[in-house]
Protein backbone atom coordinates (compact mmCIF):
# COMPACT_ATOMS: atom_id res chain seq x y z
CA UNK A 1 0.00 0.00 0.00
CA UNK A 2 1.17 3.61 -0.81
CA UNK A 3 2.00 5.96 1.57
CA UNK A 4 -0.95 8.23 3.38
CA UNK A 5 1.31 11.37 2.02
CA UNK A 6 1.00 9.76 -1.37
CA UNK A 7 -2.37 9.49 -1.96
CA UNK A 8 -3.37 12.17 -0.22
CA UNK A 9 -1.96 14.18 -2.98
CA UNK A 10 -3.02 12.07 -5.56
CA UNK A 11 -6.75 12.95 -3.95
CA UNK A 12 -6.31 16.63 -4.50
CA UNK A 13 -7.33 16.42 -7.82
CA UNK A 14 -10.80 14.58 -6.99
CA UNK A 15 -11.77 17.75 -4.38
CA UNK A 16 -12.79 19.54 -8.20
CA UNK A 17 -15.58 16.66 -8.54
CA UNK A 18 -15.97 15.20 -5.16
CA UNK A 19 -15.44 17.93 -2.63
CA UNK A 20 -13.55 17.59 0.32
CA UNK A 21 -14.89 13.93 1.06
CA UNK A 22 -13.78 10.61 2.08
CA UNK A 23 -14.89 9.44 -1.89
CA UNK A 24 -11.96 11.84 -2.58
CA UNK A 25 -9.63 9.82 -0.42
CA UNK A 26 -11.10 6.55 -1.63
CA UNK A 27 -10.21 7.51 -5.40
CA UNK A 28 -6.33 8.28 -4.40
CA UNK A 29 -5.17 4.24 -5.31
CA UNK A 30 -6.90 4.52 -8.65
CA UNK A 31 -4.37 7.34 -9.77
CA UNK A 32 -1.32 5.39 -8.49
CA UNK A 33 1.42 3.89 -11.27
CA UNK A 34 0.80 1.52 -13.23
CA UNK A 35 1.31 -1.90 -11.16
CA UNK A 36 -0.22 -0.02 -8.07
CA UNK A 37 -3.04 1.44 -8.92
CA UNK A 38 -6.12 -0.36 -7.88
CA UNK A 39 -9.00 -1.25 -9.87
CA UNK A 40 -11.40 -0.05 -7.15
CA UNK A 41 -11.40 3.12 -4.60
CA UNK A 42 -10.64 2.20 -0.51
CA UNK A 43 -13.01 0.82 1.76
CA UNK A 44 -14.03 2.67 4.09
CA UNK A 45 -12.39 0.82 6.53
CA UNK A 46 -9.26 1.75 4.90
CA UNK A 47 -9.86 5.60 4.38
CA UNK A 48 -10.16 5.55 8.33
CA UNK A 49 -7.32 3.91 9.27
CA UNK A 50 -5.08 5.73 6.50
CA UNK A 51 -6.69 9.27 7.45
CA UNK A 52 -8.84 9.26 9.95
CA UNK A 53 -12.09 8.45 11.40
CA UNK A 54 -15.72 10.26 10.85
CA UNK A 55 -14.46 13.65 9.21
CA UNK A 56 -10.93 14.01 10.75
CA UNK A 57 -10.24 12.43 7.35
CA UNK A 58 -11.64 14.87 5.34
CA UNK A 59 -10.49 17.49 7.95
CA UNK A 60 -6.64 15.75 6.93
CA UNK A 61 -7.64 16.39 3.54
CA UNK A 62 -8.50 20.18 3.59
CA UNK A 63 -5.35 20.36 5.17
CA UNK A 64 -3.29 18.96 2.79
CA UNK A 65 -4.91 21.08 0.09
CA UNK A 66 -4.17 24.43 2.59
CA UNK A 67 -0.31 23.25 2.76
CA UNK A 68 -0.43 22.37 -1.57
CA UNK A 69 -1.99 25.96 -1.94
CA UNK A 70 1.51 27.44 0.25
CA UNK A 71 3.54 25.03 -2.25
CA UNK A 72 1.46 26.66 -5.11
CA UNK A 73 2.23 29.81 -4.34
CA UNK A 74 6.45 29.40 -3.72
CA UNK A 75 6.31 27.41 -7.16
CA UNK A 76 4.91 30.59 -8.72
CA UNK A 77 7.23 32.69 -7.10
CA UNK A 78 10.01 30.83 -8.45
CA UNK A 79 8.86 31.40 -11.90
CA UNK A 80 8.63 35.47 -11.28
CA UNK A 81 11.53 37.34 -12.10
CA UNK A 82 12.18 39.73 -9.76
CA UNK A 83 10.29 39.18 -7.28
CA UNK A 84 6.33 39.66 -7.73
CA UNK A 85 4.76 42.46 -5.99
CA UNK A 86 2.12 41.84 -3.11
CA UNK A 87 -0.70 41.98 -5.49
CA UNK A 88 0.73 39.54 -7.77
CA UNK A 89 1.36 36.85 -4.80
CA UNK A 90 -2.20 37.25 -3.20
CA UNK A 91 -3.29 36.73 -6.69
CA UNK A 92 -2.16 33.80 -7.24
CA UNK A 93 -3.42 32.40 -4.01
CA UNK A 94 -6.70 33.20 -5.16
CA UNK A 95 -6.17 31.54 -8.46
CA UNK A 96 -5.82 28.28 -6.11
CA UNK A 97 -9.31 28.18 -5.19
CA UNK A 98 -11.11 28.74 -7.84
CA UNK A 99 -11.58 24.92 -8.95
CA UNK A 100 -13.35 24.08 -5.72
CA UNK A 101 -15.04 27.23 -4.61
CA UNK A 102 -17.67 25.44 -4.20
CA UNK A 103 -16.57 23.04 -1.59
CA UNK A 104 -15.02 26.02 0.36
CA UNK A 105 -17.44 27.28 3.05
CA UNK A 106 -17.89 23.05 4.01
CA UNK A 107 -13.96 22.75 4.21
CA UNK A 108 -13.48 25.85 6.15
CA UNK A 109 -16.19 24.53 8.51
CA UNK A 110 -14.51 21.35 9.02
CA UNK A 111 -11.43 23.24 10.60
CA UNK A 112 -13.55 25.39 12.12
CA UNK A 113 -16.15 22.78 14.06
CA UNK A 114 -13.80 20.53 16.90
CA UNK A 115 -13.34 16.98 15.80
CA UNK A 116 -15.16 16.87 19.56
CA UNK A 117 -18.54 17.46 17.76
CA UNK A 118 -19.48 20.31 19.70
CA UNK A 119 -20.76 23.23 17.90
CA UNK A 120 -18.48 25.92 18.03
CA UNK A 121 -16.23 27.48 15.83
CA UNK A 122 -12.59 28.02 16.62
CA UNK A 123 -10.59 30.86 15.48
CA UNK A 124 -7.32 28.99 15.69
CA UNK A 125 -7.51 27.16 11.74
CA UNK A 126 -8.89 30.96 10.68
CA UNK A 127 -5.62 32.86 12.01
CA UNK A 128 -3.43 29.72 10.93
CA UNK A 129 -4.62 29.60 7.46
CA UNK A 130 -4.54 34.00 7.29
CA UNK A 131 -0.67 33.60 8.89
CA UNK A 132 0.33 31.36 6.12
CA UNK A 133 -0.65 32.67 3.32
CA UNK A 134 0.90 36.35 5.21
CA UNK A 135 4.05 34.57 5.64
CA UNK A 136 4.67 33.35 2.66
CA UNK A 137 3.83 36.67 0.79
CA UNK A 138 6.26 38.45 2.73
CA UNK A 139 8.92 35.94 2.08
CA UNK A 140 7.97 36.43 -1.41
CA UNK A 141 8.13 39.65 -1.79
CA UNK A 142 11.73 39.76 0.11
CA UNK A 143 9.62 41.81 3.32
CA UNK A 144 12.30 42.40 6.29
CA UNK A 145 10.00 44.18 8.66
CA UNK A 146 11.62 43.98 12.58
CA UNK A 147 9.61 43.41 15.83
CA UNK A 148 5.98 45.59 16.40
CA UNK A 149 5.78 46.14 12.08
CA UNK A 150 6.53 42.36 11.43
CA UNK A 151 3.44 41.87 13.18
CA UNK A 152 1.29 45.02 12.23
CA UNK A 153 2.59 44.12 8.32
CA UNK A 154 1.50 40.42 8.47
CA UNK A 155 -1.56 41.28 10.64
CA UNK A 156 -2.63 43.26 6.98
CA UNK A 157 -2.12 41.68 4.78
CA UNK A 158 -3.78 38.17 6.38
CA UNK A 159 -6.79 40.72 6.65
CA UNK A 160 -7.17 41.95 3.06
CA UNK A 161 -6.31 38.44 1.94
CA UNK A 162 -9.45 36.71 4.17
CA UNK A 163 -11.91 39.73 2.77
CA UNK A 164 -10.60 38.98 -0.37
CA UNK A 165 -11.23 35.11 0.35
CA UNK A 166 -14.98 35.83 1.35
CA UNK A 167 -15.81 37.80 -1.17
CA UNK A 168 -14.18 35.54 -4.12
CA UNK A 169 -17.42 32.92 -2.21
CA UNK A 170 -19.77 35.49 -2.82
CA UNK A 171 -18.96 37.15 -5.95
CA UNK A 172 -15.82 34.97 -7.83
CA UNK A 173 -15.86 37.10 -11.27
CA UNK A 174 -15.29 40.32 -8.83
CA UNK A 175 -12.86 38.77 -6.40
CA UNK A 176 -9.14 40.57 -8.06
CA UNK A 177 -10.64 43.93 -8.60
CA UNK A 178 -12.14 43.48 -5.00
CA UNK A 179 -8.06 42.58 -3.65
CA UNK A 180 -6.75 45.42 -5.68
CA UNK A 181 -9.16 48.16 -3.77
CA UNK A 182 -8.21 47.07 -0.51
CA UNK A 183 -4.62 46.81 -1.47
CA UNK A 184 -4.68 50.51 -2.69
CA UNK A 185 -6.20 51.67 0.64
CA UNK A 186 -3.74 49.06 2.67
CA UNK A 187 -2.56 51.88 4.82
CA UNK A 188 -5.81 52.51 6.32
CA UNK A 189 -6.18 48.99 6.86
CA UNK A 190 -3.03 48.64 8.83
CA UNK A 191 -3.43 51.37 10.67
CA UNK A 192 -7.20 49.70 11.78
CA UNK A 193 -5.19 46.54 12.74
CA UNK A 194 -1.97 47.51 14.62
CA UNK A 195 -3.05 45.53 17.82
CA UNK A 196 -2.89 41.50 17.38
CA UNK A 197 -6.45 40.98 19.29
CA UNK A 198 -7.74 43.11 16.37
CA UNK A 199 -6.82 41.62 14.05
CA UNK A 200 -7.85 37.68 15.00
CA UNK A 201 -11.14 39.13 16.14
CA UNK A 202 -11.12 40.49 12.40
CA UNK A 203 -10.06 37.03 10.56
CA UNK A 204 -12.30 35.14 12.51
CA UNK A 205 -15.57 36.92 11.84
CA UNK A 206 -14.28 36.80 8.09
CA UNK A 207 -14.54 32.71 8.41
CA UNK A 208 -17.52 32.72 10.56
CA UNK A 209 -19.44 34.69 7.67
CA UNK A 210 -17.88 32.13 5.13
CA UNK A 211 -19.22 29.32 6.84
CA UNK A 212 -22.63 30.68 7.94
CA UNK A 213 -23.20 32.54 4.78
CA UNK A 214 -23.12 28.65 3.33
CA UNK A 215 -25.86 27.44 5.25
CA UNK A 216 -23.70 24.70 6.44
CA UNK A 217 -25.29 23.31 10.03
CA UNK A 218 -22.61 22.95 12.84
Amino acid sequence: MASSSKLLKLALPFVRTHGFSREALARSVLELPNGEAHSEPLSDTAVSSLFGEGDNARRTLVNAWLAEGVRYMQTAEEMSSPPPQLREVLRIRLQYNEPVLEHLPEAFGLLATPSSGFHVIAPFPALKHAGRIADEACYAIGDQSLHLSWYSKRASIASIYTAAELHQLVSPNTAYTFLDTLLETSQTVSKSLDEVSLFSDYVFKGWKGIIKSSGIQL
